[in-house]
């Protein structure tokens, strides 16, 4: 197929490049080619599809022309920044273009890791960025993922105990959670790293013989499960599995306290029974109660900051950006939470618009991968499903989370100055989970009713 591009002068080869797709995302994996060798592309048309830990997302193609070759198939993992494609363009034929990226013989393109390995552990989520000098990509035939090297980095794990760890992973590849699981049993075996970052191992007892190398801990076995004839077998789908890991990993990395508070939220209810037909008139858009439960969080992030915070190994990261994910339902069932940035510069009406937005485009898979990430603190709303509290998980690097209950009608004991009296009012369940590691009760308990408050002493008369 190149000899025809060849023939003609005015075609140039140019190169499509694995874009970056925001923080931290350092490989994606090719889901699927939009388009075969030889077709026509478009500019700006869909080239291909990838799948990263954060989000699916279809590659638009940078140039107009014809797809001349495939450097990855489908399945790859490809490292951000690599070319993936060469197209033959006209329109780039005049700007000085790289040649057409060819794999030489003997490289073997990055095979397909397991969903697991892709999931971040907070500390590497922070610090992704920092470079894997320390640690080489490749030892002999084995080769080691960025997020890898970079957890190796971080806990001062050298390449030749790197080595030493038995791989589960594609031709025994050392993965995130064999590195995990070794960590722990490192500890315990009091494994120091020394200058050069190899592992030294300290002796209990003088007497005692030195301690074996230690290898990875045997992943806890799940229970055996029965099949029967009358069941239904239904494989995990790729999101599936990864929100299956970064829950088990949330509840492995933070002690979680939940603290809980009953809110009165009848000012709320009743001003946006009056303002949502002329809101949705005046502006196209529904009024929900999410920006107004968000609006009350920013400014208690405001009044105790560090709820607005991630662990870095011993280091708390006072996050200056208030960054607020929401958690939305897919129709698929499976669960994503597009991110409001810096949404304490943001009025009521702006978190509304920024609100319907993300979960709009949420519900047709049509979000940013930038849009899913830089998260500082979750909120979920589980009164959605009629439910009165819920317990959430952390989502880490993340360390708490807030659940808003379902509003119901109770009748009420309401203080007046003439006296108590019993009203009928609009109430609510605020729970609370934070990482009772940097995040003690008092602080916690104290945030979430704070929020409540803010809630409580809502302005029936405000305009948006």
């Amino acid at each position: 197929m190149y000899h025809i591009f060849n023939e003609c002068s005015v075609m140039a080869n140019v190169e499509v490049l694995m874009p970056k797709m925001g923080e931290s995302v350092a490989e994606a994996t090719i889901t699927k080619w939009l388009k075969e060798e030889g077709e026509m592309v478009e500019l700006d048309e869909p080239l291909l599809e990838i799948a990263t830990d954060k989000v699916d997302s279809e590659i638009p193609s940078p140039y107009e022309g014809v797809l001349s070759k495939k450097l990855f198939k489908e399945g790859d993992v490809v490292q951000v920044g690599k070319p993936i494609a060469v197209i033959g363009s006209e329109s780039a034929a005049s700007q000085p273009s790289p040649a057409a990226a060819q794999a030489p013989a003997d490289e073997v393109p990055a095979q397909p890791a397991p969903a697991a390995q892709t999931m971040e552990t907070p500390a590497v989520a922070e610090t992704s960025h920092v470079s894997h000098a320390a640690t080489p990509a490749r030892s002999g035939d084995r080769f080691y993922s960025p997020l890898v090297r970079n957890i190796a980095r971080l806990e001062g794990i050298g390449i030749d105990e790197l080595d030493a760890l038995e791989g589960t992973g594609v031709n025994g590849r050392v993965t995130k959670k064999d590195l995990l699981a070794y960590l722990p049993v490192r500890k315990r075996g009091r494994v120091q790293p020394t200058a050069n970052g190899s592992a030294s191992h300290v002796e209990t007892a003088p007497a005692a013989p030195p301690a074996p190398a230690a290898k990875p801990a045997a992943p806890a076995q799940a229970p055996a499960v029965s099949v029967s004839g009358d069941d239904e077998v239904i494989e995990m789908d790729r999101m599936r599995k990864l929100i299956a890991d970064h829950m088990v990993m949330s509840k492995h990395t933070s002690p979680h306290v939940t603290s809980c508070v009953e809110a009165d939220v009848t000012n709320i209810v009743l001003w946006r029974e009056k303002m949502k037909k002329h809101f949705e008139k005046k502006e196209g858009e529904k009024l929900t109660f999410t920006p107004i439960f968000i609006e009350a969080l920013v400014k208690a992030i405001k009044d105790f900051p560090l709820i607005n915070i991630s662990v870095d190994g011993q280091r708390i990261i006072v996050k200056k950006n208030i960054n607020i994910g929401m958690a939305a339902a897919l129709p698929s069932g499976n669960l994503i939470v597009p991110v409001i940035k810096n949404a304490d510069r943001m009025n009521l009406l702006g978190l509304t618009k920024a609100v319907n937005d993300l979960a709009n485009r949420a519900r047709i898979n049509k979000l940013q991968p930038d849009e899913i990430q830089g998260g500082t603190y979750t909120l979920t709303n589980v009164g959605t499903f009629g439910n009165v509290l819920g317990t959430p998980i952390i989502n880490q690097p993340q360390v708490a989370i807030m659940a808003t209950g379902i509003i119901k009608k109770k009748p009420v004991v309401i203080e007046t100055p003439s006296g108590d009296t019993i009203g009928i009012r609009h109430m609510m369940f605020l729970s609370h989970s934070y990482d009772h590691r940097v995040v003690d009760g008092a602080l916690g308990g104290s945030f979430v009713r704070r929020v409540a408050d803010y809630l409580e002493q809502f302005d029936m008369n405000r305009e948006i």
